[in-house]
């Protein structure tokens, strides 16, 4: 792998708010990427990714994605625009938030969107995984219309929990409470004890925050794939 000069690197930017640890979490994640992908090349501070981040409260909204539609999509075009005249690639902090990526797409910007259910369906396909257990707010795990991950059903075997609402209230609870309290994280254990499912895609960046780790399952942090494929495309040279 070919790395591009200090100078040439590509621009990164997160949008945040949904919420904001996520958004945070995401960052740390694209800075621990960066040293990973260049191992020994990486010198130090010079070497570090270039972000930009913007957290907008009113993405938080996003929980509730159809009744708040409204309000989400204006702001998150704002932000995306803004974003757009200083970075390169963006990657929206929210797999819920990503539902909009074909209204970003249609109207040509300066910056592209890196998709988080595109970096889910080529992990997918290169670990050669057909069945796979989805994680996520309501709008996620409904896998209609309003879900960023609607189309992987098309090539894949996608198993929803069978209590959703549970879901939608434990990540409520990551944003108040934090992924370390104990109520949280045993509620969450008990969650994932009830897929059938051996790979487990925890597709809201709230869960990773969750302090758990599963001998039964993978546990497949989406927000640390696409911090890859962004450190990837801002540092490599294009093969």
């Amino acid at each position: 792998m070919e790395f591009l000069p200090r100078s040439e690197r590509r621009r990164i930017g997160l949008i945040a708010g949904s919420g904001p640890e996520a958004g945070a979490d995401l960052w740390m994640k694209v800075i621990e990427e960066t040293k990973d992908l260049m191992g020994e090349k990486y010198l130090g501070d010079l070497d570090g990714p270039r972000v930009r981040i913007i957290s907008s409260p009113i993405l938080g909204l996003s929980m509730e994605l159809e009744t708040n539609d409204v309000a989400v999509w204006p702001e998150l075009e704002r932000v995306f625009t803004d974003l757009a005249s200083q970075t390169d690639y963006i990657a929206i902090a929210c797999n819920t938030l990503n539902y909009y990526e074909r209204q970003i797409k249609a109207d040509p910007r300066e910056a592209e969107l890196v998709s988080v259910g595109d970096v889910v369906e080529d992990y997918l396909r290169r670990e050669e995984h057909s069945c796979v257990a989805l994680l996520g707010a309501a709008p996620v795990s409904k896998m209609d219309s309003w879900s960023a991950y609607h189309r992987l059903s098309n090539e894949f075997e996608v198993e929803i929990p069978e209590n959703p609402a549970e879901l939608h209230q434990i990540i409520y609870d990551v944003k108040r409470l934090g992924g370390g309290d104990p109520n949280v994280i045993k509620r969450f254990e008990a969650l994932i004890g009830t897929l059938q499912s051996d790979i487990v895609l925890l597709a809201c960046t709230e869960l990773p925050l969750i302090e758990l780790e599963s001998d039964e399952k993978t546990l497949v942090d989406v927000t640390r794939l696409l911090a890859r494929n962004l450190v990837e495309k801002s540092f490599c040279k294009a093969e």
